[in-house]
């Protein structure tokens, strides 16, 4: 199972580092330690946490601002195998993405809940509210 840096971890939460160590810290995250001394998140943790975070009506910390606004790195939170199709969720910070794709292209590109991945994003018509 592939594992996270507190730094690789932040990035994908859309938080910094000093946060993500406080959390840690408190007990919302389990961490270990590498041979090195580093601090690692398992994937599954990340990805179980990473749901936690986007479910909370308001993140600590203000979402980062980007011009490839059609990319959202995040984790894998859940894959679900049909015999032709599969549905792949993706948590990119507070933003919950689910895309439909065939069940060929999930296995090529070897996806499992806890990997990272980049979900983007190509619209014809995209709505703007303003709030």
């Amino acid at each position: 199972m592939q594992s996270y840096t507190i730094g690789q971890a932040a990035r994908l939460l859309g938080v910094s580092p000093d946060t993500l160590r406080r959390w840690a810290d408190g007990g919302r995250l389990t961490t270990h330690r590498d041979e090195s001394g580093r601090r690692l998140i398992d994937g599954r943790d990340l990805a179980a946490f990473s749901i936690e975070v986007g479910q909370s009506p308001n993140g600590e910390e203000e979402a980062s601002y980007t011009s490839a606004r059609n990319a959202f790195p995040g984790i894998v939170t859940a894959v679900k195998l049909g015999d032709v199709a599969a549905q792949v969720e993706i948590q990119a910070g507070p933003h919950r993405l689910v895309s439909l794709l065939t069940r060929e292209a999930v296995e090529e590109l070897g996806l499992e809940v806890g990997m990272q991945a980049t979900a983007r994003v190509k619209s014809t018509s995209v709505h703007v509210d303003r709030t």
